[in-house]
């Protein structure tokens, strides 16, 4: 008992004689504590005020900015020096020096960003926001690709065979694996990719997982045909995503997407789902009544799809290029890297879940295709019209890189096959029309599908 009763006597007297510096340490934290405070007082009576305190601005254009110096009666100063925190966002006159109390000067903005002016060692800041200027080319663009799909749909409708659609959906295998890999492989991936490669980014994070989440795009029922995979298997798949996004985008972006965008109030754009599934709808439906009352027409249609799918294509690619050209000045290896990773590691995670499950090869490929194309129109529109700018711009740079990417190894795929054709002209008559029917059902389990689509397409 004693002994517990000495130990606090006993430790204070050890520490006093055992540590000499804590008085000098005790008498440091007195000064600089003091040296502080007269800091603080000297500070605030000197500041330095903006009028607007905030300003948004477009690229590329410049703004008069008033200032005026706060002090305390009877006080004076020399000068003050001014400095953007993130010129690359937006610049004033270099080495800009304040002499008068009162006055003004140009701001211009750079590019899309939030950044900061203040005056050196003085309190005192002015907000600056440069946004990005509407432009027509824009609307041309996304005009242009809604007719060109819409158009692009109704051959669909014709060279589709409505039999094997709802075949697909009565013995599911093929679309299940397409939803799997669509809303549950693609959202973990696009959130790792994410936090892997922007670790200090959380606008790059959410322009990835909002692409990941996206349902799958119509891009993926073009490839499909063009290099000769099942269209009919992956044009039921597209409907489904487009029509389960309504309820799957939420899902992710109410439970995961909140470790990323911690506000949490980010409004689902259900009327622009509801617009893409009616604009995916109709057209196949137009295109079903041509192929049922002018067969002429139909047949037409068909012969050329994959000449007109291919210009399409091209079309998108090229033109979405230009249009986002301002983009181009945000890429680094860490969003080229992400551009290629998600659809690529979709391509291959999707070819390998249907190879295990041991789906035939032309399913194989349509399930590749769906899993790793993701719809990066809904993916921009979501980031563009929920998030205020110019984070909205600034996070389509990774749909946008995703969308760049994603054709790459199908283009590459698709020139193999054009060249092993001039190489080797007769392989497809070889291979295909001297066997039998008989013959080709044999091969892994597929199924002989006597109709116009596999004659006049593939």
């Amino acid at each position: 008992m004693h002994v517990h009763a000495l130990r606090p006597s006993l430790v204070f007297v050890y520490c006093s004689k055992m540590c000499p510096i804590s008085g000098m340490v005790q008498f440091l934290i007195v000064v600089v504590t003091l040296l502080l405070l007269c800091h603080a007082a000297l500070v605030r009576s000197l500041e330095i005020v903006f009028e607007p305190k905030n300003v948004t601005l477009h690229m590329y254009d410049t703004v008069p900015v008033n200032y005026s110096i706060i002090t305390d009666p009877g006080e004076s100063f020399d000068s003050l020096q001014l400095y953007v925190e993130n010129d690359n966002v937006a610049k004033i006159e270099e080495s800009l020096i304040i002499t008068n109390p009162k006055g003004s000067f140009n701001l211009t903005g750079n590019f899309l960003g939030r950044t900061q002016i203040r005056a050196m060692s003085v309190p005192g800041k002015l907000d600056v926001t440069v946004i990005r200027k509407k432009r027509v080319i824009d609307t041309v663009f996304t005009s242009s690709v809604a007719t060109l799909v819409s158009i692009i749909y109704i051959n669909f409708g014709c060279a589709l065979n409505w039999g094997e659609m709802l075949k697909n959906l009565k013995r599911p295998i093929g679309p299940a694996i397409g939803f799997t890999g669509q809303f549950l492989v693609m959202p973990l991936l696009s959130f790792g990719l994410g936090k892997v490669l922007f670790p200090d980014n959380p606008e790059m994070q959410l322009g990835m997982f909002f692409t990941g989440v996206s349902p799958a795009g119509g891009a993926s029922n073009i490839w499909t045909v063009v290099l000769d995979g099942n269209m009919d298997l992956s044009v039921t798949m597209t409907t489904i995503s487009t029509l389960a996004a309504f309820g799957m985008i939420p899902l992710w972006l109410f439970t995961l997407g909140k470790v990323i965008f911690d506000q949490g109030d980010i409004q689902v754009p259900y009327s622009q789902i509801s617009t893409y599934a009616i604009a995916l709808v109709i057209p196949l439906g137009i295109g079903f009544l041509i192929s049922r009352y002018m067969k002429k027409v139909s047949t037409f249609l068909v012969r050329i799809l994959k000449g007109f799918s291919g210009l399409l294509l091209l079309f998108i690619v090229v033109f979405a290029i230009v249009t986002n050209l301002y983009l181009f000045e945000l890429f680094s290896w860490e969003i080229v890297v992400a551009g290629m990773g998600l659809p690529y590691l979709g391509y291959f995670l999707g070819y390998a879940m249907a190879k295990v499950l041991k789906q035939p090869p032309p399913d194989c490929l349509a399930i590749a295709i769906e899993t790793g194309i993701q719809n990066t129109g809904i993916a921009i529109f979501l980031l563009r019209f929920t998030l205020p700018q110019p984070q909205g711009d600034l996070t389509t740079v990774a749909p946008v890189s995703v969308a760049m990417m994603t054709p790459v190894p199908l283009l590459l795929m698709f020139i193999y096959k054009k060249i092993r054709a001039r190489i080797y002209p007769n392989f497809k008559k070889l291979t295909v029309s001297n066997r039998t029917p008989q013959e080709l059902s044999n091969d892994n389990n597929i199924p002989v599908r006597e109709d116009r689509l596999i004659q006049t397409i593939s």
